[in-house]
């Protein structure tokens, strides 16, 4: 449905002559690297994202029952997930392309690769450059699947990894499971970050014909680790995530807050059972492949496009150093630079932030844990004098999910204006907003015309270099 209550269309399964789906179809829909790609490009272009919206909007469900509502999202996944058999279809090369393509067809002075964050789509949109992914998620249906049975996620997920990887060598498979982030489609379908091991021909054409001659490459790596289980053969697996606000020992089956999470998905912690393989501590489903940085490397330095390496260890580490050299920029161009948007998850607009002149912090989600590292950040800075926040509604209840007095307080840093969106916070957090509603509330701000131009790439990296190493970024 949409926020207005009416039934989208069904998407149908789109391929091109060669019997490959498209990128459209088989990028999860409302991923973070789907929507950080649209968002940048549109930028890019002097666009906003006013066409951008969400499938599978749930809000007219935010009172209906718990049966109803989880019945609902459940067939909403569902249509919007890849079949197992069309995992055969699916080229992560022609995926790479469609990323690409989105971008204006000119020169550009550098380009972003990496982890998707959505400090980095600002970061690019302040160079004047793109940003890419190094990896994308796909959602397939599992007809049969519970959100309480991991083991039996990993079983099913190991044949669907199969099917894909036999007609993609170049990639690696992480495997999801966790009812935390995903709620009840935990139990419908499988989540899967798909990883290139090596920077894929589309991107190899991309920068040939796109980049500007001795143009750096950034890489933005999420540094952040989970315990992860190999399962062999290009397939890993892992239980929870980093983005979940929770910490591996809240998925172990005596955890309260595991019980927490299974009852509102629709599970039973007495039946929760785990893989008997142990894991090991590994960069989260999020993180750059090693062989792809070392391949990105060797390629350009024989092509003289010398790769620049930044790692974060926490997501809120590279809000807070983008926002700070945004701050910088802005003051440089003679603009006051203290009137701050903290945007969530999908709900971010670079354009309308340029447009604006404000400074931008990006939340990963509405955990406690990212909203505090906002707050943390805004009382060690200099004061703004306005602060408008926008909360994503996850769509899921969890114990780790920061509460609207948690986000009021972040607004409360503002010294004249304090503005926490009520569509936003309206039904939070089982609601769902578009991605559009971002650009719905930019738009009511007054210019700041014109726009500063760009920040150069060497500036911009010893602005992290320096800047970051307080949040801890390591740039090399």
């Amino acid at each position: 449905m949409s926020e207005r209550g009416s039934v989208e269309p069904v998407r149908v399964a789109s391929a091109d002559p060669t019997g490959a789906l498209t990128g459209d179809r088989v990028v999860a829909a409302g991923s973070t690297a789907r929507v950080l790609v649209a968002v940048t490009a549109r930028a890019l272009r002097g666009a906003d994202c006013a066409d951008l919206g969400q499938p599978a909007v749930l809000s007219r469900l935010a009172a209906a029952p718990e049966p109803v509502r989880r019945t609902a999202v459940t067939r909403a996944a569902g249509r919007s997930a890849l079949t197992p058999a069309q995992l055969g279809q699916v080229d992560t090369g022609r995926v790479a392309r469609w990323f690409a393509e989105q971008y204006p067809v000119r020169r550009y002075p550098g380009v972003l690769l990496g982890s998707p964050h959505g400090a980095a789509a600002h970061l690019a949109v302040a160079l004047g450059v793109p940003w890419l992914p190094t990896g994308f998620e796909v959602a397939v249906r599992w007809g049969e699947g519970t959100v309480d049975r991991p083991a039996a996620a990993l079983a099913h997920g190991g044949a669907l990894t199969a099917r894909l990887l036999a007609g993609n060598a170049d990639v690696h498979v992480r495997q999801v499971h966790c009812p935390a982030s995903r709620g009840m489609t935990a139990g419908s379908t499988v989540s899967m970050t798909v990883r290139w091991r090596h920077l894929p021909g589309a991107y190899r054409r991309f920068l040939l014909d796109r980049l500007a001659p001795g143009a750096p490459v950034l890489l933005l790596q999420d540094a952040r680790t989970w315990p992860v289980l190999d399962a062999g053969d290009g397939h890993s697996f892992q239980v929870g995530c980093p983005a979940s606000g929770l910490d591996p020992v809240d998925f172990h089956p005596d955890s309260h807050a595991l019980r927490q999470v299974l009852r509102a998905a629709g599970g039973d912690g007495a039946r929760w059972e785990l893989p008997e393989v142990s894991a090991a501590w590994a960069y989260a489903e999020h993180g750059v492949e090693t062989d792809f940085a070392e391949a990105t490397r060797q390629w350009g330095a024989r092509r003289g496009h010398r790769l620049h390496r930044v790692l974060f260890p926490q997501a809120e580490a590279l809000s807070a150093t983008v926002a700070d050299l945004y701050r910088q920029w802005l003051r440089a161009a003679g603009k006051s630079g203290d009137r701050l948007v903290v945007e969530c998850g999908r709900l971010l607009d670079p354009w309308q932030v340029i447009r604006t002149g404000l400074v931008p912090y990006w939340c990963e989600n509405a955990t406690r844990r990212a909203v505090a590292g906002a707050e943390w950040w805004l009382a060690g800075s200099a004061p703004f004098s306005s602060v408008d926040v926008l909360p994503e509604p996850p769509g899921v209840r969890s114990p780790a999910l920061a509460g609207l007095p948690q986000w009021l307080a972040v607004a409360s840093f503002g010294r004249r204006r304090r503005a926490l969106d009520r569509t936003s916070a309206r039904g939070y957090p089982v609601t769902s907003v578009p991605t559009r509603r971002a650009t719905e509330v930019l738009r009511g701000q007054p210019y700041d015309l014109p726009t500063p131009p760009p920040i150069p790439v060497d500036a911009a990296l010893t602005a992290l270099r320096d800047g970051g190493a307080r949040q801890g970024l390591l740039v090399c």
